[in-house]
């Protein structure tokens, strides 16, 4: 079976704003509550500085892994002596142009990427948005149109203006589905039909605590009422967009690298198809329109009696119908294994033991993601999205910059052959593909710079040091034959 793949089938590449953009104080930016969070690595996780009102400060995990709970009192601060890679991130604020210009060399016809939306309202209340931020997505929109890429705009990823956490608990308040909803409805109202695609929220099952959610308990009912007030705030953005923008379509983003039973043991496979509800707990409200009949269940086991003690609007169950998402995006880089007795969390699991295993204990599965995308549609029966899939490694340049990633090329030939056989054989329906990240950023879980993803190098430390020069890799050029033959190359 060939792996050439439909005419209008979108190539592209994803990014985020904290960790991409940077120009955090420029022209009327506000503080967003991921530029509190510091570096770090596998040994040391990143943490947000804090200040308690006797002055002391306490520094708390904030990977949405191993999240902590931020005291009510505490504010955040930054400190001196540590170092913040979202004020920086790798400079697309003032190197758009550069970036884009390289993502049409290689043949994009779709880049996903942010808005942050303390650069629209600063401090999320303002009664009108902030017109230079609105005018620096204009020119970036306007660039990728002299080159024909359409934007694939997340409109809230991971993250809100701070001053929304400390006044309201972040995401927990149904305050912020009211706030979000005028933030979109700027947006859409600004950009209207220059703008089809569109992301509600970021991987929705696995955010919680203060820099992904600002909500200050990271578990229990706090979380899984700020995914209520998400659902309800994505569904009536939903709404709205079709509303406002004809032809305009919508998803949300989840994290859904997959996990297999550890072995054919009845118990294994009950707990495992178990803890895949956890996800499929978010994929199924939105993507249905309804919360699953197992709701109470996943509920229970977090602690809340079930879906009676989320506190809801009466029009909530209305809202959550009319707002059914047009597809399912969402991103895969690994699969792991559960058995009976293992923890549940949302992107949770062991290692497979057989799978070859990279940097950072990622088990690289391609057949995988062609099973994850069977999962999906099998289950909700729309179109879907990859918008993110990529490897994570530690590159090495030649005294002129160039990378030699052929471990790169090898990922990506084998994933994006996975792709094309759901597509062609299974029948799958995929919009695109959006490759995490085209060009080298900062890594969310660590907040590293040497866990590099991109077909483009940046010179750039873990410190931010660095002349943030822009040099393809070899992937770069294997990727645009990719493309340019529309995945038949992939045969070769």
């Amino acid at each position: 079976m060939t792996k050439e793949l439909p005419k209008n089938f979108l190539w592209g590449g994803a990014t985020a704003d904290f960790q991409y953009e940077g120009g955090y104080a420029e022209v009327g930016r506000g503080p967003s509550t991921h530029d509190y969070e510091t570096n770090g690595s596998p040994e040391h996780p990143r943490h947000h500085t804090m200040k308690m009102p006797n002055g002391d400060t306490i520094n708390l995990k904030s990977s949405f892994l191993d999240a902590e709970d931020v005291p009510e009192e505490a504010k955040p601060v930054w400190l001196k002596d540590q170092y913040y890679p979202s004020h920086q991130a790798v400079d697309f604020y003032h190197h758009y142009k550069e970036d884009i210009k390289l993502m049409a060399g290689m043949g994009f016809s779709v880049y996903r990427f942010s808005i942050a939306w303390s650069r629209i309202f600063p401090n999320g209340e303002e009664n009108e948005p902030n017109k230079e931020g609105l005018k620096f997505y204009d020119n970036v929109i306007s660039e990728l149109e002299k080159y024909h890429i359409q934007p694939l705009i997340t409109i809230c990823h991971d993250e809100m203006p701070v001053h929304l956490a400390l006044k309201y608990d972040g995401w927990s308040s149904r305050k912020a589905i009211e706030l979000y909803v005028k933030y979109a409805k700027a947006l859409f109202e600004h950009f209207g039909s220059r703008c089809k695609y569109w992301l509600t929220f970021n991987e929705i099952n696995a955010v919680r605590g203060f820099g992904p959610s600002g909500v200050h308990k990271a578990t229990g009912l706090k979380r899984y009422q700020a995914a209520h007030n998400m659902f309800v705030a994505s569904a009536k953005t939903v709404k709205l967009g079709h509303k406002l923008i004809p032809g305009s379509r919508f998803g949300t983003m989840y994290a859904l690298s997959t996990c297999y039973p550890a072995t054919c043991k009845p118990e294994d496979v009950f707990h495992n198809q178990q803890e895949l509800r956890e996800n499929w707990y978010f994929v199924d409200t939105m993507g249905r329109g309804y919360y699953p009949r197992y709701a109470d269940e996943i509920l229970q086991h977090h602690g809340i009696e079930g879906l009676s003690e989320i506190k809801m609007d009466s029009a909530d169950q209305q809202t959550l119908k009319d707002g059914q998402l047009d597809f399912i995006a969402f991103s895969y880089y690994r699969s792991n294994i559960s058995k009976a007795g293992d923890k549940w969390f949302n992107v949770g699991g062991s290692a497979n033991p057989y799978l070859e295993k990279k940097p950072w204990g990622w088990g690289l599965d391609p057949l995988g993601l062609r099973y994850t995308m069977n999962m999906i549609y099998d289950r909700i029966q729309k179109p879907i999205f990859i918008v993110e899939n990529g490897m994570g490694a530690i590159d090495k340049p030649d005294e002129n910059g160039f990378v030699e990633d052929d471990y790169r090329i090898d990922y990506l030939q084998k994933h994006l052959s996975a792709v094309a056989d759901a597509i062609n054989i299974d029948k799958v329906p995929c919009i695109g593909y959006t490759m995490w990240a085209p060009i080298d950023l900062v890594s969310l879980s660590t907040g590293e710079m040497k866990k590099r993803y991109g077909f483009v190098y940046v010179d750039m430390d873990d410190l931010g040091h660095g002349s943030l020069k822009r040099i393809p890799k070899k992937s770069y050029a294997w990727m645009k034959h990719i493309i340019e033959t529309n995945g038949k190359a992939l045969d070769d």
